[in-house]
């Protein structure tokens, strides 16, 4: 969250990826940044112990979201 909002300090349109099971800690840490508006996308948890194909899977569903997110 912390290079999301330099990003966005800078104009440059950013959002954080991160795991769903980061959810709360993410809007914490942005409020606690003072930028409560910055962009981020979950994806599925657990990361750590998926295949390849379930990553590719996951990021496939994300990048319409992080898109979205960017273009918002």
């Amino acid at each position: 969250m912390h290079d999301t909002v330099w990003f966005e300090i800078q104009n440059i349109p950013s959002v954080s990826v991160a795991s769903a099971v980061f959810d709360e800690a993410a809007d914490h840490q942005r409020r606690a940044l003072g930028m409560d508006d910055a962009r981020y996308v979950l994806v599925p948890h657990p990361i750590q112990d998926a295949t390849d194909d379930e990553m590719r899977a996951k990021a496939q569903d994300a990048v319409s979201r992080i898109l979205a997110a960017l273009t918002a």
